[in-house]
């Protein structure tokens, strides 16, 4: 195949599989947007995005959190609020304890953060296959989305939660005094949805049964969104909200993010994508990696060792008169240029090859060879012949 033709050939592979790429990745972008996680840094339908920003405008700092639970400390007094939205992985029965201790406000929103309510004395039940309406609050205008879970309450004083007591012991904790408690709002049926209770030490939880009333769509489209905006302002200044149950680990190291974000981010599949093509290519066009090795060498023989190779073959099968000719014809046959001789007998053109011989050496093998040839060969014969062609060879050989 000519070179034009592989480049050709490399080139439309190439383009094919970054044409096939880009289409995946746009179809992974898609799929992106449909992101389920109720995180303040997705802008997608079911990300919180909206509801970070619509704070920031109205004043409010959010702090993205995005480290282990054991080391949240909020500071700020209280105007400084600590909230768990939808959390992607539910809180564990310690994580429920350790913030539901927190010293700070709690805004806490979704089944999953269901741990840490149960410490505050009250349990999300979900609402079944279908969902519930609910009585738009005070003030609302235009339409509410229905929610698929409430708040019911739990029982009072000491809370013991076993769910992780295969990893350790039950947790327990202690339901605080409340003071004032209000019902943000409730369904049709008069169940609650989201709750403000204000306890003894000072502090004050909101709980939200349905995480989705954070969510960007909601918030877009439906009358959710002052209603959220409202938990938090004018009341707080600052909000701490968890990210890293959401899948958000700021401790991880620069290659586990790089490699998160690849997975996870439709560039970065077209990144791996078009790796994988450019491999394809290189497989395609048959490119030579490093150097070109030399082949095994294998030289060739000379011609005095062949014939010195055949005589001994056919004297170990007694052919000595023929490995004697043999040597005299092969002789003969490579000094035509020098000796010009015609088709006649050995004999006499060895006799012809006189005048050519000028040392002392090869008149002497001239003479053996001539005095071999012409009586019955002996083994002893066979080795002098191919002794003296040998000289002979070497005296006559052109230069």
């Amino acid at each position: 195949m000519h070179q034009r033709t592989e480049l050709a050939l490399g080139a439309a592979l190439v383009a094919a599989l970054a044409l096939a790429a880009g289409m995946i990745g746009a179809r992974r972008g898609r799929q992106t947007d449909a992101d389920p996680r109720r995180s303040t840094l997705l802008a997608g339908p079911s990300g919180a995005r909206g509801f970070a920003d619509a704070l920031a405008r109205l004043g409010v700092r959010v702090e993205p959190f995005e480290r282990p639970l054991g080391t949240l400390t909020p500071a700020g007094g209280r105007e400084t609020l600590t909230a768990f939205l939808g959390p992607t992985t539910p809180l564990s029965s310690s994580e429920g304890a350790r913030v539901a201790g927190l010293e700070s406000d709690l805004l806490l929103a979704g089944p999953r953060a269901s741990a840490a309510m149960r410490c505050l004395g009250w349990n999300v039940r979900m609402h079944g296959a279908d969902f519930a309406r609910v009585v738009p609050p005070p003030g609302a205008s235009g339409l509410f989305p229905p929610v698929r879970a409430v708040l019911e309450r739990g029982p009072g004083g000491e809370v013991v939660d076993s769910s992780d007591v295969e990893d350790s012991a039950p947790v327990r904790c202690t339901v605080p005094d409340v003071r004032r408690e209000d019902t943000l709002l409730r369904t049709r049926g008069g169940s609650p949805v989201a709750v403000r209770s204000r306890l003894a030490d000072g502090r004050t939880f909101t709980l939200v049964a349905d995480d989705r009333l954070f969510a960007n769509r909601a918030l877009r489209e439906t009358a959710a969104g002052p209603f959220a905006l409202r938990l938090v302002v004018p009341r707080y200044r600052h909000v701490v909200v968890d990210e890293y149950h959401h899948g958000f680990d700021a401790s991880r190291s620069l290659g586990g993010a790089a490699i998160g974000w690849t997975l996870r981010s439709p560039w970065g599949w077209m990144v791996l994508q078009l790796a994988g093509a450019g491999v394809l290519a290189l497989l395609a066009a048959g490119v030579r990696f490093g150097p070109i090795r030399s082949g095994i060498e294998r030289r060739r023989r000379s011609p005095l060792e062949h014939v010195r190779a055949l005589a001994t073959a056919l004297a170990a099968a007694r052919g000595h008169d023929v490995a004697v000719r043999l040597i005299v014809q092969g002789l003969r046959r490579r000094l035509a240029p020098v000796a010009r001789p015609g088709r006649g007998e050995l004999a006499g053109w060895l006799d012809g090859l006189a005048p050519a011989v000028r040392t002392p050496a090869a008149r002497a093998a001239l003479e053996t060879l001539a005095a071999v040839s012409r009586r019955p060969a002996t083994s002893e014969d066979v080795l002098r012949a191919a002794d003296a062609a040998d000289t002979l060879w070497e005296e006559l050989t052109p230069t």
